[in-house]
């Protein structure tokens, strides 16, 4: 069984980070921190670059859980995450949500939204609270 964490490198992605890896230790599960891009723009601000690679393997390299990061150019951002949770037989995915304008609020963000919909497991949305930082 694994954890999931849909990862991005901001303090949406961090937040799941965290509580994914709270999680996973917890329940002395496998991490899996999956950074999908779709690559069809030049620049990605959600797929991490290789400084934020280093952070974060050295992060998870420090955390008492075996992990995995899966960074890929993918067709479909939550199909990616989909796949991943499961084969490898996921027990919970975590991914991190964002603020919403009244008419985003009638909508969760599509990827959130099919995750949410579409997952053979339990789906945990967090927010940040600036105390879940695991790269610092």
């Amino acid at each position: 069984m694994t954890v999931v964490v849909m990862y991005s490198p901001d303090e949406f992605g961090r937040a799941a980070l965290s509580y994914g890896a709270t999680e996973a230790a917890r329940r002395e599960e496998r991490l899996v921190v999956v950074n999908p891009t779709k690559g069809d723009s030049y620049v990605d601000a959600k797929f991490a670059g290789d400084d934020e690679l280093t952070k974060l393997r050295a992060m998870l390299d420090r955390l008492d859980v075996e992990s995995e990061i899966l960074h890929d150019i993918v067709p479909d951002i939550a199909g990616a995450v989909l796949h991943a949770a499961s084969s490898t037989g996921a027990s919970l995915i975590v991914v991190g949500i964002r603020p919403r304008t009244p008419v985003g609020k009638l909508l969760l963000g599509s990827v959130a939204q099919r995750l949410i919909l579409d997952a053979e497991c339990p789906v945990l949305s967090v927010k940040p609270d600036g105390s879940e930082d695991l790269l610092a």
